[in-house]
């Protein structure tokens, strides 16, 4: 359950002046979307192009709360793990090649419908096929070489986090910011 902050609109107090609020917007429908996590994994290519703060800065820019983060090696059976509806496939050795041969970094993302959200901003699994203005749009002109890995629904979420982070590795937080990213009754 997330802090009063998102639901009431009110900041914390600054120290030299009264409480703020965010502003209501008018003719809008109350509403209520689910918050969601989603694991976002930024791949080797992702790393090693120098491209992991410009990509995961449009996360933080388009409202999404990063929750957890950490950098790490993908081992063989980590991938294994990871891809286990891939593993018997022809295409899955270069795959873990690939996937194993420099570090990622795995995160956490939290927000409304975050799971959609994040997708839409990669774009198309394969870099030439994406929409310009989309992550693998602007970044990528590969399928396998596609920047970024997201979940792909609420069930593969749950299990990708689980099998990077422990649960004291997540953070909860709301940021003071937060009541200014989306309106009374949509969170």
């Amino acid at each position: 359950m997330l802090a009063d902050t998102p639901q009431t609109g009110v900041l914390p107090p600054h120290p030299n002046s009264g409480p703020r609020r965010a502003p209501v917007g008018r003719g809008f429908p109350e509403t209520t979307t689910r918050m969601e996590r989603t694991f976002v994994m930024f791949k080797p290519d992702c790393l090693e192009r120098g491209l992991l703060g410009r990509i995961l800065s449009r996360f933080e820019e388009k409202g999404l709360r990063l929750v957890a983060m950490k950098m790490l090696r993908v081992t063989p059976a980590l991938a294994r793990q990871h891809y286990a509806e891939h593993v018997e496939k022809p295409f899955y050795p270069g795959l873990e090649e690939f996937i194993t041969a420099s570090p990622v970094v795995a995160t956490i993302f939290a927000g409304p419908e975050v799971i959609r959200v994040v997708r839409e901003m990669l774009g198309a699994t394969s870099g030439l096929k994406a929409a310009a203005g989309t992550i693998r749009g602007d970044y990528s002109a590969s399928r396998q070489m596609n920047l970024v890995h997201a979940s792909d629904s609420p069930e593969s979420a749950a299990r990708e986090i689980g099998i990077y982070f422990k649960p004291d590795e997540i953070q909860s937080w709301d940021p003071s910011l937060a009541c200014w990213l989306q309106a009374p009754g949509e969170v």
